[in-house]
């Protein structure tokens, strides 16, 4: 949207200062180009302003900013001062629109506007971080402003109905005509509308697409670090529990060894304690044999889990690669023509099989959680 905007603005101050320049004399309010440049300026003005509620309902004006310039700027207090001074004017908008003309006459309008940008931690207040102001696109759309000054502009402000104005772009100015005797101008400039439409819908799919991936991406994260704390505990404390177990039956081992020796100093029944204890220490030979065998096992399971976190670490940077790769397609979609329509085929199919990978990886995830459950059972 910054991008868009900020070549409309340019466009929008091209044909204004050539259909200025052409016409040499001054522009008045009625216009269509300056109408037009005004529409666009405003459009941007608004681009990502916070909505602010107030108990009559929701106030979004890009007139909020445009006062600080007052307290920024004391040559911007006659405006100011001639904005509140107009009766006519009912809203917010409508004062928005009249400084602009105000600002415009006085070929201060870039001046104005560089001020607001060099005060961004005072913007931050009406817009939003990813704002057009906010960014280097409203560095852009100053220095643009910078080139109006060559043209003089006389707006009577008494009699406009600013509040109600609707500010709707019209392309057609825009568009360049093309000379074609079969009357095949309104189709190409049709065409292009619907090639903008259709990019701009394609932008607004992929921003969903690459909010949704980021989301889940968060998720998987905060799952992987819980699943790694729960088995490094786990494993931690099972396997001290078994090596406490081994010690328990050593020392029970040694004290059966006591007791045989001390048994052989007396002959009698020699055979039936030897018996007795070949039997214990088979038993308990047979038990050490199972634990060490368990513990052996849970080592091996414990490093198979660390094997699968290692493989989720992987997954995860792989889809973080992933989002990356589709920030930048967003970026490029942005400029391309109609035959992207063959190449956002292609990259349908490409999230679906990414969507696919991230279902069986929540599979995956929820067999290893059963697995883990079994495992505590």
């Amino acid at each position: 949207e910054r991008a868009n905007l900020m070549n409309m603005m340019k466009l929008s101050i091209k044909i204004l200062i050539q259909s200025a320049l052409s016409l040499g004399r001054t522009l008045d309010s009625d216009f269509p180009p300056l109408q037009q440049f005004f529409v666009v300026l405003e459009h941007c003005l608004k681009h990502g302003l916070k909505v602010k509620k107030t108990f009559i309902g929701q106030n979004k004006s890009f007139f909020g900013p445009l006062e600080l310039v007052e307290k920024l700027c004391p040559e911007a207090s006659d405006i100011a001062t001639s904005v509140k001074n107009l009766p006519e004017l009912k809203t917010a908008v409508g004062r928005g629109r009249a400084w602009l003309y105000l600002a415009l006459m006085q070929k201060k309008l870039a001046d104005y506007l560089k001020v607001l940008l060099d005060h961004k931690h005072l913007l931050s207040e009406f817009y939003e971080p990813d704002a057009l102001m906010m960014e280097e696109e409203g560095a852009v759309i100053v220095g643009l402003l910078v080139g109006l000054n060559v043209i003089d502009a006389n707006l009577c402000l008494k009699g406009e109905d600013l509040d109600s104005q609707v500010g709707v772009i019209d392309f057609s100015l825009y568009l360049k005509e093309t000379q074609d005797s079969d009357g095949k101008q309104d189709g190409g400039i049709t065409a292009v509308l619907d090639q903008k439409h259709y990019v701009e819908e394609l932008n607004r799919h992929l921003s969903c697409t690459v909010a949704d991936l980021q989301n889940k991406i968060d998720c998987l994260e905060k799952t992987n670090s819980k699943l790694q704390e729960e088995v490094c505990v786990w494993s931690t404390d099972r396997i001290g529990s078994l090596q406490e177990e081994q010690q328990q039956l050593k020392q029970q081992n040694e004290l059966i060894r006591e007791r045989s020796e001390k048994s052989v100093e007396s002959r009698q029944g020699l055979d039936e304690m030897y018996s007795d204890v070949w039997k214990q220490l088979k038993e308990e030979k047979k038990i050490r044999l199972e634990l060490e065998k368990e513990l052996e096992l849970q080592i091996g399971m414990k490093t198979e889990m660390e094997i699968a976190m290692k493989l989720l670490e992987k997954d995860t940077h792989e889809k973080q690669d992933t989002l990356v790769a589709l920030r930048q397609q967003l970026e490029e979609v942005k400029a391309i023509n109609l035959q992207m329509f063959h190449k956002s085929q292609n990259a349908e199919c490409s999230l679906q099989q990414k969507t696919e990978a991230i279902s069986s990886f929540e599979g995956k995830t929820n067999e290893m959680m059963s697995s883990m459950k079994q495992m505590e059972e």
